[in-house]
């Protein structure tokens, strides 16, 4: 995180040193639409933690655990919806995987979890338009499943 720091102050020193008058215009440009988006990130991040604090990882073992469609749907599903970073995921999979959750599953869930957003869906709309957010959501959900089935299909 620090070398992307001293890039982007290096960057930016270079940019000034080439045009002062651009470089402080497309900051503020940058500055402008930063605060523009601050009312729907923190739209956002209210409903992630509202979902952290109503999906404990007790449920999602009760949800996930074991092998079948129900738990393979259902990690398609709540990876869709969740909004957990891969710090907390992955060890939740592990979790998962102690107490029974089959690696399809466990591939559905994280996949999905990674891929598609359901929550973040109005924020890239706003930003994409709905057509292609929607497509990026359908197809990434889509490759969720030819992971998960693939994985299936691999370890069987």
């Amino acid at each position: 995180m620090i070398s992307l720091w001293i890039i982007t102050a290096v960057a930016l020193a270079v940019s000034l040193a080439a045009d002062r008058r651009k470089t402080q215009a497309a900051v503020l440009k940058g500055l402008k639409m930063f605060v523009g988006v601050i009312p729907m990130l923190l739209g956002v991040l209210a409903a992630v933690s509202l979902v952290l604090a109503a999906v404990t990882p007790q449920m999602l073992e009760r949800i996930l655990s074991g092998a079948g469609l129900f738990p393979f749907l259902s990690a398609l599903g709540v990876g869709s919806i969740a909004l957990i970073p891969g710090f907390i995921a992955y060890p939740l999979a592990a979790l998962l995987r102690q107490n029974g959750a089959s690696v399809p599953v466990l591939a559905a869930f994280i996949t999905s979890l990674m891929m598609v957003g359901v929550l973040t869906l109005p924020l890239e709309a706003r930003y994409f338009g709905w057509r292609a957010a929607l497509l990026r959501n359908g197809l990434a959900f889509c490759g969720a499943v030819i992971v998960a089935v693939g994985m299936a299909w691999v370890l069987r």
